[in-house]
């Protein structure tokens, strides 16, 4: 499976078309969130924008760095920042499944499952799922 950076001159237009006014108000903030509770090495930044060939979205912190994450399932580990990013953007899919607007638990609810597909052909597949299962 392909993924490809998006520019930053589409990233506002790629993520509306998406997830409506859904991404700047509910998933990023929970993707942040997330970063934060699962991971005291993450303390903010920059992160890189990917879109995967079976149309899944997925961001992830643009670090030369590993974050060690800590899951609530009891997995511990260090993951690199785009594994960080796939298994961060999980759980907020995951998440937001439960929400109250129906048509972006659906949207959540496919991505996640995209991106889980991606994550099995990940090179840290095996800490990803170990952290998301």
């Amino acid at each position: 499976m392909q993924r490809t950076l998006i520019p930053e001159s589409q990233r506002i237009a790629h993520t509306a078309q998406l997830f409506g006014v859904h991404f700047p108000l509910r998933l990023e903030p929970t993707v942040y969130a997330l970063a934060g509770n699962l991971s005291a090495d993450y303390t903010g930044g920059y992160w890189h924008f990917y879109r995967l060939d079976n149309h899944t979205f997925y961001m992830a912190p643009s670090a030369d760095r590993p974050f060690r994450l800590i899951s609530p399932n009891g997995y511990q580990g260090d993951l690199s920042p785009d594994a960080f990013g796939v298994t961060i953007c999980l759980f907020a899919y995951s998440n937001l499944c439960f929400g109250t607007n129906q048509d972006f638990r659906e949207i959540c609810a496919d991505q996640f499952h995209g991106l889980r597909r991606f994550a099995l052909t990940h090179p840290e597949a095996q800490a990803i799922l170990a952290a998301i299962d």
